[in-house]
Parts: structure tokens; sequence; C-alpha cells
């Protein structure tokens, strides 16, 4: 019995981890991605929703870029920044990246489909996929420190 239920709550839990949406994407050079070509060489990928008007949103990447180096050093993470600024404001998302010095994938989502197929709202929305690309962790809006849980949750996924 306890080896039943024991299959049943993996079965449960494995289950519950959903894979991203096929969306396509814009990036800032207007060519198109669709979702399902994000890839890591099975390396854990970190899918930040944002945008240019967004302070906690524009913070959380901010800190994130002060240990990205380090972070993919040690476990090959990598972030793709999901900008949902409408199409009044995407001339802004390429310039703002440029001088903030992103290293990361940076994507347009400017009709939300992405955002909405996600279930983000509000932003900053953060989710989390394991090496076979299945969502094992998001989290809703931003404060200092938040990063750290993130990494955390990176680490516990590489064990």
């Amino acid at each position: 019995m306890k080896k039943l239920v024991c299959t049943l709550l993996l079965s449960i839990t494995y289950i519950s981890y959903s894979q991203i949406p096929s969306v396509d994407l814009k990036t800032l050079d207007g060519s198109i991605i669709n979702t399902i070509e994000f890839d890591n060489d099975n390396n854990p990928i970190i899918i930040s929703f944002w945008a240019t008007w967004c302070k906690p949103c524009k913070q959380e990447l901010e800190n994130i870029q002060e240990v990205y180096d380090d972070w993919r050093e040690e476990t090959n993470v990598k972030l793709i920044a999901i900008s949902i600024d409408d199409a009044r404001n995407t001339s802004k998302i390429k310039p703002l990246v440029n001088a903030k010095g992103w290293e990361y994938e940076v994507y347009q989502d400017s009709n939300r489909e992405f955002a909405t197929k996600m279930g983000v709202n509000p932003i900053p929305h953060t989710f989390l996929l394991n090496g076979d690309k299945k969502i094992v962790w998001d989290h809703v809006t931003y404060s200092d420190g938040d990063e750290e849980e993130l990494y955390e949750k990176i680490l516990e996924i590489l064990e």
C-alpha cells in the first residue's frame, strides 16, 4: 500500500510539471522564434516576464545580472526575459536592454499571448524550467533578495 501511495504521489507531481506552450515571439531584431525552440542543452532555464514600465521587473533583472555570470558558470542556467510591453512601448525595449547591459535572451510578447497562456498576471512573474523544459517553480512579484530563493531552486533541480 505504501508503495502504491508513493507511486501515485510521484505520478501526480510529475503530471503537475507542465511544459511551456508553443507561441511565436519577436526577437529584438524583429525575427520570429517559437517558444518551443527555447533550449539550454538540458540545463535549467529561467523565464522572466517583465515590462519597461515595471520598476520591480527591472530591479529583479538588474539584481540577477550582477550574479548571472556566476550562476551560469556554476549551474549552466539561462535566463530568457519576455517583455510584455505593448506596441506603443516596444521601441523602448532594445535601448533599455543595451543600456543595462543585460546578457539575457530578450523577446517581445506585445500581444501577451505567451503571458496569457502561462497565466502571467501581475508582473514580474518568473518561471524556472528544469532540463526537460518543464515548469518546476514560479514566483510572482519581486523584493530584494528574491533572486537568492531562485538560485536555491536552481540548485535543488540540479541535485
